[in-house]
């Protein structure tokens, strides 16, 4: 049974019509159980808004998104959610902040000390897993960004949730913490067999740790196209560097200017240029 199941799903914004917004439209999309999918497009065409529903932090205006079986209509343990900041809690090490959902009250309801034993382990393999065991009573402010977007994942696989949802957690970091991220993101990946939907605006990226690209186009968003990566489960980074990543990410991004619009600003734009030079 796949994991999710979108249906003609739509996303208004705005509680008139004279000042409504429409963010999605009639979006249909199944990912199957512990499938790593990318969403990728221009500004504006509703990838992070389809993220939010899917982590029931917004409410759709119509249609349906189903989750093992059941509707997804609010937020919960099963369907955790990283963003691009690292929302980190300054007041608490990497464990506490770790293991900070365990002491909260929903969460410590007829708690035993075999949970608590186990979730202690669970932590400890989770800091093996992110590689900063060395760092577990250090606070925010002492860790880079990549180690605090590293403390956030941790943070929100210590529920071990069936689905990881991913708002450009890499957008902030350099281009050389970003590749280790996204070998760190796929070992995690295999260890873990979590379903992740990861929202990107680098279509690089989008490739790379995606086993299919779903390409979203603006006004209203929609999917427009869906690309299977013929990439091994195991990866490395000169992939990227292969005839076949480059072509496929040349495709893409030639879709992603047309589904926009941003074809027809280019060709506006080499006309500016041609009149400036005539002048």
């Amino acid at each position: 049974m796949s994991k999710v199941h979108i249906q003609q799903l739509s996303k208004v914004f705005g509680a008139s019509s004279t000042n409504s917004v429409p963010a999605l439209q009639g979006v249909d999309l199944m990912i199957e159980d512990g499938e790593f999918v990318t969403l990728v497009g221009a500004s504006g065409c509703g990838k992070s808004t389809l993220l939010r529903i899917l982590a029931g932090l917004e409410h759709h205006s119509s249609g349906s998104v189903i989750c093992n079986g059941a509707d997804i209509v609010g937020p919960s343990a099963d369907r955790a959610m990283v963003f691009q900041h690292y929302s980190l809690y300054p007041w608490l090490n990497v464990m506490e902040n770790i293991k900070f959902s365990r002491s909260l009250k929903a969460n410590r309801d007829d708690i035993t000390s075999a949970d608590v034993e186990a979730a202690s382990g669970r932590a400890d393999a989770l800091l093996d897993l992110i590689g900063l065991n060395k760092y577990v009573k250090a606070y925010p402010n002492q860790l880079s960004g990549g180690m605090q977007q590293r403390v956030a994942i941790a943070r929100a696989l210590m529920g071990k949730p069936a689905m990881l949802l991913m708002d450009e957690p890499f957008g902030a970091l350099d281009a050389q913490t970003r590749e280790v991220m996204h070998d760190l993101i796929l070992h995690i990946h295999r260890i873990e067999k979590t379903t992740i939907v990861f929202v990107t605006h680098d279509v690089d990226e989008a490739i790379y740790l995606g086993q299919r690209v779903i390409l979203m186009q603006p006004r209203p968003g929609r999917i427009h196209s869906i690309y299977p990566i013929p990439l091994p489960v195991r990866r490395d980074q000169e992939m990227k560097h292969s005839t076949e990543f480059r072509a496929l990410k040349s495709e893409i991004l030639a879709r992603i200017r047309e589904s926009s619009g941003m074809a027809t600003d280019q060709d506006l734009l080499k006309k500016l240029n041609q009149t400036s030079e005539i002048a």
